[in-house]
C-alpha cells in the first residue's frame, strides 16, 4: 500500500490542529501543523487587514507549499490545512477590497506555479482524503473566544464578526466544490472531539471507516481511544 496523506480542513477554531494531532498518533506518523503561534504576520493582519492581507497570504502560501512538498514523498502523514485552501482565503479578502487587482493576478500566478511544482515533485500522488470539520457560525465564535487569542476576539474588534461569518460560509461552498481527492465531512457541532473523548473516538472511527472504504490506509497503532483507555479515563 502506498503512503497516505490526509488533509484536515475547516474554518477558524474548528479544531483542525487537535484532530491532526489525534490522527497522527493513530497513524504513528508526522503531523504538519499550520504556522500560527509563531506567526508574526498574523497579528498584524488582524490589526490592519488592508495593509497586511497580501503579506499574510503569501506567508501562508509559502509555508503550505513547503509542507506539501515535504509531506508528499514521505510515509503516512496528516496536514493541518493545506495549499488547496489558500485561494479561498485570499479571494475572500480580495472580494473585501483588501488587495489590489495586480496583487490578485500575481498571487494566482504564484499559486498556479506552486501547484504545478507539486505535481512535478510527485506526479502520481494526490492527497488520499480531505477531512472537513464543519461547525456552525455560533460554535465557531464560541471556539474562537474559548481559545483566547487576543487579536482574534470580537470583543476587541467588532468588525471581525462579519469577516468570520463570511469565512464560515465560504468554507461550506469550498467543500462542496472540492474535487482534488475523496472527502468526508465531520459534524464538529455534534462531536466536540477536543473536549469530549467519546466524541473523539467516534470521529476517529468515522475517518477510519472512510479510509478502509478507499483502501488507502491501515492505522498502525492500537486505537488511541481504545475501550480500555476509555474505561480507565486515559486520553
Amino acid at each position: 500500500m502506498d503512503e497516505t496523506m490526509l488533509l484536515i480542513a475547516g474554518t477558524i477554531g474548528a479544531g483542525k490542529s487537535s484532530l491532526t494531532d489525534m490522527l497522527s498518533q493513530e497513524m504513528n506518523s508526522k503531523p504538519f501543523y499550520e504556522n500560527v503561534d509563531d506567526n508574526e504576520v498574523l497579528p498584524l493582519f488582524y490589526s490592519n487587514p488592508e495593509k497586511y492581507t497580501f503579506l499574510l497570504q503569501v506567508f501562508f502560501l509559502n509555508k503550505r507549499f513547503l509542507a506539501m512538498k515535504d509531506a508528499l514523498p514521505q510515509a503516512d502523514n496528516v496536514l493541518d490545512r493545506s495549499i488547496y485552501e489558500d485561494s479561498l482565503l485570499f479571494h475572500l479578502n480580495a472580494d473585501l477590497g483588501r488587495v489590489s487587482s495586480e496583487e490578485v493576478k500575481q498571487y494566482d500566478h504564484l499559486l498556479d506555479t506552486m501547484l504545478k511544482e507539486l505535481e512535478h515533485t510527485a506526479p502520481k500522488k494526490r492527497p488520499d482524503l480531505l477531512v472537513h470539520i464543519k461547525v456552525s457560525f455560533d460554535v465557531m465564535l464560541e471556539r474562537i473566544e474559548k481559545r483566547g487569542r487576543d487579536y482574534e476576539q470580537i470583543a476587541t474588534n467588532p468588525e471581525l464578526y462579519d469577516y468570520y461569518k463570511l469565512v464560515n460560509e465560504r468554507y461550506e461552498k469550498w467543500f462542496d466544490s472540492f474535487t482534488i481527492c475523496p472527502k468526508i465531512q465531520i459534524d464538529g457541532d455534534r462531536y466536540d472531539f477536543v473536549a469530549d473523548p467519546k466524541a473523539a473516538e467516534i470521529v476517529i472511527n468515522q475517518i477510519k471507516e472512510e479510509t478502509n472504504k478507499l483502501n488507502v490506509l491501515t492505522f498502525k497503532n492500537a486505537s488511541y481511544y481504545s475501550s480500555e483507555k476509555m474505561e480507565k479515563g486515559i486520553f
